[in-house]
């Protein structure tokens, strides 16, 4: 069964160096967007998701709050052409996510870049900065402000409890022009599934993101979505091309992982599992006729869904299991498979629950680390 995918573009600003200005070029708007705690904590201490308060005197908080964690980011790269190779300059934004400098933000606002800075709420630019690494799958990326100044760090909230209509606030370099620009809105949607454009002829699918009508950018991707409590839930990365208010974020829990292995090691390593699957909804169940209403169907239609060698294959799953939960955890729309592997890191031990012939299971599996 082919999923049918909305086409997104994912919200980067990118103007070739002729311009006067990092606006939009002519037909750059389906374009990617890019451009008090010491450090961030993986776990919300509290789960601002339940919070209810005023709402104008909580967002004028919220942005005096965060507004210090967030920069934006400005990026120059080489462009090749038909008429040779042009020199182009593209904006973003990050989030502060430790006092000692390190930056998450998404892999597209800095993918083939040539040259980094950072520019803070204050205006000041850094100009010594070195991207950590990527992770394309999930388009996240991270950068180290190589500086001796402490950094105020955005709080980490918790992606898995969001609830359809709550309150949230976006923070951004909107257009690449308007740095920290404050909008608001409601969650619209969780679980959903995209292919965004990045407007170079590729496309990127990404899913489980959270979908939300705060008004984003071309210049936002990379930017925090914060629930009212002022945690980041979620990194800011497309748009729907030809609608209104229909934006989409990376869910936060499905960066923990990666995060805290950058803050431990400063690398950048993904936890793996090793398995090819559909996320099960109800189009899924009734094609497959699947006897549940979620988790993740382990298929494949050619070969075998489980890769040789893997976590997966070596913890005795295979093709036609239900994956149910991770340690417990549900996979459904608050969280789906590979969200909630994003919260571990390899060498990370988990009991899989999952269904074979209709009868419930368990098994024990180690993440390895993921290679291209």
């Amino acid at each position: 069964m082919k999923r049918k995918y909305v086409i997104i573009s994912l919200v980067a600003v990118t103007a070739v160096v002729l311009l006067t200005s990092l606006g939009i070029a002519s037909g750059m708007y389906i374009q990617k967007m890019r451009a008090g705690d010491s450090t961030s904590s993986l776990n919300a201490a509290n789960d601002g998701n339940t919070a209810v308060t005023n709402e104008e005197s909580t967002i004028a908080a919220i942005a005096e709050k965060v507004g210090p964690s967030v920069v934006s980011i400005v990026t120059k790269s080489q462009a090749r052409s038909y008429y040779g190779t042009t020199a182009q300059s593209g904006a973003g934004t990050g989030i502060i996510v430790s006092s000692n400098g390190y930056v998450m933000t998404n892999n597209h606002v800095v993918a083939d870049t040539t040259d980094v800075s950072v520019i803070d709420s204050e205006g000041v630019q850094y100009d010594d900065v070195t991207v950590i690494g990527r992770d394309p799958l999930n388009d996240v990326a991270f950068l180290k402000i190589n500086a001796d100044t402490p950094f105020k760090a955005a709080t980490l909230g918790n992606s898995s409890t969001l609830r359809i209509g709550q309150q949230v606030v976006a923070i951004g370099n909107a257009l690449g022009q308007y740095s920290n620009t404050v909008t608001s809105g409601i969650i619209s949607g969780v679980g959903r599934p995209i292919t965004a454009s990045t407007g170079s002829g590729e496309t990127e699918s990404l899913t489980d993101l959270i979908q939300t009508d705060a008004s984003i950018n071309p210049g936002n991707s990379g930017g925090p979505l914060l629930n009212m409590s002022g945690q980041v839930i979620g990194i800011n990365t497309a748009i729907a091309e030809d609608a209104n208010g229909i934006g989409f974020s990376i869910p936060i829990n499905s960066t923990k992982g990666i995060l805290s292995g950058v803050l431990e090691t400063g690398k950048v390593s993904r936890a793996y599992m090793g398995v090819n699957y559909l996320s099960i909804t109800p189009a899924v169940a009734k094609e497959y006729k699947l006897n549940v209403k979620d988790g993740a169907y382990v298929y494949t239609e050619n070969g075998s869904a489980v890769a040789n060698g893997s976590p997966a294959e070596k913890a005795g799953l295979k093709n036609g299991d239900v994956i149910t939960k991770i340690d417990g955890t549900a996979i459904d729309d608050n969280g789906g498979l590979s969200s909630i592997i994003g919260q571990y890191k390899p060498g990370d031990t988990v009991t899989v629950t999952y269904l074979r012939d209709g009868k419930e299971q368990t098994t024990k599996l180690t993440f390895n680390a993921f290679s291209e």
